[in-house]
């Protein structure tokens, strides 16, 4: 131990048996800049020193901070250089996150990689919405703590959660923010250009959202996620809802086809009612027989907000386009397509020869198999 660190010990047993609040102050300052000017070579027994020292200094300044703003303003202070210090006392350090006064806490709370998963539940279960606010700014957050974030409801807090990239959200989380955002615009612009939001409820986000929320929405969208959120746009501006995200149960689907095939009665006049009667897992199924292709290659294609795809099956199995037009629909729980998007759809259709339907879609099916 240095001769530096033995005076400061001295220093530290004199202010506190005095109970100077001056002497105090002073003295902490004087050990946090000592700490400050070496923080990257200390081992862990010198860690441990500082620590304890702090810790008991801090003590001492914590009951004057009550009523002595100098005293509050010093513990800040403190904070604000200890933060960013990878090998700060850990001791010290969880003493300053739990204090009430949120300028002591903050800087710590939002920065110092010394708080553990299980501190920052503590705090985000026990601590107001300024403290919630201060931990949901930090750089990288798992979803265990985003989790005991959102449970607090705080608007606030979430919006800010919603615009760290760092916090990771799981999907129950995700649910509270659009929930939220339901009445909070600046909310739903944020958690809507999220990469990692889940597609349905993006697509729960973007029904309930105002027109400007969805123009704001489109302008923020980063270029992976452009095509879908104006693709979701589309449909849900007509008042349809894909059937792009729902657990499907095609086994059964699939056998009832085979037994239509198998005793003759699976024609194209089959599957117009299937698509017409929204009886989707038949629909694909049907049109997998009908186009000598697979529900796997299928199912993707009536997923996808764009028709061309969906087009090459349907003209493998030289379907009318009355026929192709009712599988087209049929991918909507609802609703019907535009007129000027069935024309285009139309027009495309007319043009595709059925030899080279068919052989995109043998290329399909090897890429899919």
């Amino acid at each position: 131990m240095s001769t530096a660190e033995l005076s400061i010990i001295d220093e530290v047993e004199s202010a506190i048996r005095l109970g100077s609040a001056e002497k105090g102050l002073e003295t902490a300052r004087r050990v946090t800049d000592l700490f400050l000017s070496s923080a990257g070579s200390f081992d862990d027994a010198q860690i441990a020193l500082f620590d304890d020292v702090l810790e008991r200094l801090i003590g001492t300044i914590e009951l004057r901070a009550i009523a002595d703003i100098g005293a509050r303003v010093a513990l800040a202070e403190i904070s604000a250089q200890l933060a960013p210090i990878a090998q700060a006392p850990p001791s010290v350090i969880r003493r300053l996150a739990n204090n009430d006064e949120i300028r002591i806490a903050g800087p710590v709370l939002q920065e110092s990689a010394r708080l553990d998963d299980g501190e920052l539940l503590k705090i985000a279960s026990s601590k107001g919405e300024p403290h919630l606010l201060a931990v949901a700014g930090r750089w990288w957050l798992k979803e265990i703590v985003t989790d005991a974030l959102l449970a607090r409801r705080y608007p606030s807090v979430s919006r800010r959660l919603a615009a760290n990239p760092g916090a990771r959200v799981s999907g129950n989380g995700f649910a509270v923010i659009v929930g939220q955002a339901e009445s909070d615009p600046e909310l739903a612009v944020s958690v809507g250009v999220r990469v990692d939001l889940p597609s349905d409820l993006r697509r729960q986000l973007l029904r309930t959202a105002t027109d400007i929320v969805r123009t704001r929405l489109l302008s923020r969208a980063p270029p992976d996620l452009f095509d879908e959120i104006r693709s979701s746009i589309a449909a849900v501006t007509v008042g349809v809802e894909r059937e792009m995200s729902g657990v499907r149960d095609f086994e059964g689907a699939k056998r009832a086809i085979a037994n239509l095939k198998a005793a003759g009665q699976l024609t194209e006049a089959t599957l117009l009612g299937f698509a017409r009667q929204r009886r989707y897992e038949e629909a694909v199924a049907a049109l997998a027989a009908l186009s000598g292709s697979t529900v796997e290659v299928i199912r993707p294609l009536m997923q996808s907000l764009r028709e061309d795809g969906l087009l090459v099956p349907c003209k493998a199995a030289q379907l009318s386009w009355e026929t192709a037009a009712a599988v087209l629909e049929s991918r909507f729980a609802t609703g019907a397509m535009k007129p000027a998007d069935l024309a285009r759809a139309q027009g495309h259709y007319a043009r595709m020869t059925p030899e080279n339907a068919r052989r995109t879609l043998r290329f399909w099916q090897v890429r899919a198999s």
